[in-house]
């Protein structure tokens, strides 16, 4: 995949043209991921996935759950998980609609039959792949570095029928106020918020999860904080009627036992408190690497609270720096497949401190290297 040319340096919100063109295949940046650069041997950066496995307890329920695979996933099953989700969040479990990943209710998007959807980027790339993939225009608001990457609800068109936004947004990190958010609700439009990474984040400031607004969709993952990327779970939030037409194309069974059952487990009371704690940890550290990082000659660390740090490295240098750090054992994300970013950025993932040392000398090695 060959790099794109980096974006001029804007100073505000722009609504950019690219990707409005409706039909023909979804183009590749769309749908490159971490995943495709952490492969078998690298010290995994590029992947924002905590841990290197579940927690034992969890594990342990999960296997408990194995017996019951001979058996089609039920209702009562899934019932269950959509009243221990809507305990989690104050309220009813028609309000929820459990999904296997939240990247399962991007592919869904289509299926509200939007006529002027936009994304909010850079962000992540899996709506406008499915909006794309379904023939449909899709414009963008661009954020812009010079502004911090701050959402301005000003910026998205009045005529929007979908607004999708991500919160804390992936690549940047950046965490949107919520009134910001919300302002972006309308008569006759969908907002859908991806807050994949909010648990990650203390205390879940400026989330909508437990928000009733018009036309709100709101998307949660469990993947990212439990290490269940290979499994698949994830639901959303939102008015019964809309998340209705939000399921209308899925199969039957479209959530298998063991997602049901990650559902439930993560989110009880125990879990929750579990995953603050690793959230406080994760800031910790995340400010550990962000200083560390920032001390490399060259290296800008942008700022944001996610578990994941966006860096811009001196210009036309990015794509050299990113091969020789996969030369050195080093996996990173590339930032040029989210539109609004350039070859010079990176996406880092928040990794505890002995092991971000390692990023932080190969890094260093390969400016130095590239330089010369």
């Amino acid at each position: 995949m060959e790099d794109v040319a980096e974006p001029p340096e804007e100073s505000k919100t722009t609504v950019s043209g690219r990707g409005a063109v409706a039909g023909g295949p979804v183009p590749a940046t769309l749908r490159h991921h971490g995943d495709a650069e952490a492969t078998p041997g690298l010290v995994d950066f590029a992947v924002n996935v905590q841990g290197e496995a579940p927690p034992a307890w969890l594990r342990a329920r999960l296997a408990a759950a194995l017996d019951d695979l001979a058996r089609y996933p039920s209702a009562e099953h899934d019932r269950r998980a959509r009243a221990a989700v809507a305990r989690r969040h104050g309220r009813e479990p028609e309000e929820v609609l459990v999904l296997a990943g939240s990247a399962e209710g991007f592919a869904l998007l289509p299926a509200l039959r939007p006529r002027r959807p936009v994304v909010v980027h850079p962000g992540f790339t899996e709506p406008e792949a499915a909006l794309h993939g379904a023939g449909l225009p899709v414009g963008h608001v661009l954020t812009a570095e010079a502004d911090g990457h701050r959402l301005d609800p000003a910026a998205v068109p009045e005529d929007a029928d979908l607004v999708v936004v991500g919160n804390p947004t992936n690549p940047t990190g950046v965490l949107h106020p919520a009134a910001d958010v919300r302002a972006l609700a309308r008569p006759g439009r969908v907002l859908v918020v991806d807050e994949a990474f909010a648990d990650a984040v203390p205390g879940e400031p400026e989330s909508l999860a437990g928000e009733r607004l018009p036309g709100l969709l709101v998307m949660r993952s469990l993947t990212k904080t439990w290490a269940l990327a290979g499994l698949r779970a994830g639901y959303a939030l939102g008015d019964p009627a809309l998340l209705a037409r939000l399921a209308a194309p899925r199969p039957h069974w479209p959530v298998g036992t063991l997602g049901l059952e990650a559902v439930i487990a993560c989110s009880e009371p125990a879990a929750l408190a579990e995953a603050q704690r690793a959230a406080g940890e994760l800031a910790e550290h995340r400010r550990v690497q962000a200083a560390a990082l920032a001390e490399v000659p060259g290296v800008e660390v942008l700022p944001g609270v996610a578990p994941y740090l966006l860096l811009r490295l001196p210009a036309g240098r990015g794509a050299e720096v990113r091969e020789q750090l996969r030369h050195n054992g080093i996996a990173v994300r590339r930032g040029d497949t989210f539109p609004g970013l350039g070859p010079d950025h990176l996406r880092v993932a928040v990794r505890a401190p002995g092991r971000a040392a390692l990023l932080v000398e190969a890094l260093a090695a390969a400016l130095v290297g590239v330089a010369a």
